[in-house]
């Protein structure tokens, strides 16, 4: 079921500081919500290298960009000290934000039980509106990082 033109759903995900983040506390600007299954992996490691180098001029000023994934903070704070992530990145570790936006993978490589996020990419709005929805046909494939910056508005 896609959300794009519908309120995108609320949630509160601790940042890979062990800070609370609430999507709602973002309103009034853009914000970049990107789905990503597993800090240390290959294509993970590419998609934040280049969201934190091709966004790095909307960041902070425009729009504001969060990775998602259900790895602890822990781990998400050592993947973005690895990648000089210039976004913070939002632990997910109970599902809710992954399932709420539809983006759930389960068994991932193969292991039964292993629920993930897929890749994926949502826009939502200053008024809280998904208006770019993207989700990856497997979770190998990158997003479109133009399109995604241009509905950012950068």
């Amino acid at each position: 079921m896609s959300l794009l033109g519908k309120a995108a759903p609320d949630f509160t995900l601790f940042n890979h500081r062990k800070e609370p983040v609430s999507l709602a506390a973002q309103r009034g600007q853009r914000v970049a919500l990107l789905f990503y299954p597993a800090a240390f992996t290959g294509v993970c490691e590419r998609e934040l290298c280049t969201v934190s180098s091709q966004f790095a001029g909307i960041l902070g000023s425009k729009a504001a960009v969060y990775g998602i994934s259900v790895d602890m903070p822990f781990s998400n704070a050592a993947f973005a000290a690895k990648t000089n992530a210039t976004f913070p990145l939002l632990s997910d570790v109970h599902r809710a934000a992954t399932r709420a936006y539809g983006v759930s993978w389960p068994n991932f490589a193969g292991i039964e039980g292993l629920e993930v996020s897929n890749r994926a990419a949502f826009v939502v709005d200053e008024a809280g509106q998904v208006v770019y929805e993207w989700i990856a046909a497997n979770p190998g494939v990158e997003p479109d990082y133009a399109a995604v910056l241009a509905a950012l508005g950068g």
